[in-house]
């Protein structure tokens, strides 16, 4: 009988163990016990050269030209998904995948001057529709800086003069998700950008 006792009281605690470590504390109180990861985030410089930041030009003029043209930025972004556990018990399934739902960009300034449309861009959301397998990562191209971002404060002060030569920003970038058993997960990643009305060929 006190073997059995024993027994029980064993399976109890590895049973709560168990259900400890699939609490997720690190991903906003989630219950998933995947972890979404930014691995990394590449950016392009005026001449198209993958970089760790951002060249935003915020406006494209042909030599001989008076015509304009405003165009949105992208970044790759390479994000990963693996177990809170690094050898997992029962092991991973196809639960602790990923399917990435969303993004938000917000900017933000190293002087503190951050009123949006003022001092930087508006934030904005994006939607995604991307799965990324527990223990593997994959990048994804997203918009970092819309082209109707160009057409607005601050960024229009850059073109016509009014503003500083170069506007530096920090973006940050939220990544929302679920795993297959939909619990959510998140992850957030940064990249610097660098607005001016650079010189065009």
């Amino acid at each position: 009988m006190k073997k059995t006792t024993h027994i029980i009281k064993a399976a109890t605690i590895l049973m709560m163990v168990i259900f400890l470590f699939a609490c997720n504390p690190i991903e906003n109180d989630t219950r998933s016990s995947s972890i979404l990861y930014v691995a990394e985030i590449l950016g392009t410089d005026i001449e198209d050269n993958e970089v760790n930041f951002v060249q935003s030009d915020v406006a494209v003029q042909s030599e001989g030209s008076d015509a304009v043209t405003v165009t949105a930025d992208l970044i790759a972004a390479t994000l990963g998904v693996k177990t809170i556990e690094p050898e997992p018990y029962l092991g991973s399934s196809q639960y602790n995948n990923v399917v990435l739902d969303r993004y938000v960009v917000t900017y933000t300034r190293t002087d503190g001057n951050n009123v949006e449309g003022v001092d930087v861009p508006y934030s904005f959301e994006g939607a995604l529709s991307t799965e990324i397998p527990v223990g593997s990562e994959q990048s994804i191209s997203i918009v970092i800086v819309r082209a109707a971002a160009k057409l607005e404060p601050p960024l229009i002060d850059l073109r016509d003069g009014t503003g500083d030569v170069v506007l530096t920003v920090n973006a940050k970038i939220d990544f929302y998700g679920h795993d297959l058993a939909n619990r959510s997960v998140q992850a957030t990643g940064n990249i610097t950008i660098y607005f001016a009305n650079y010189v065009n060929d």
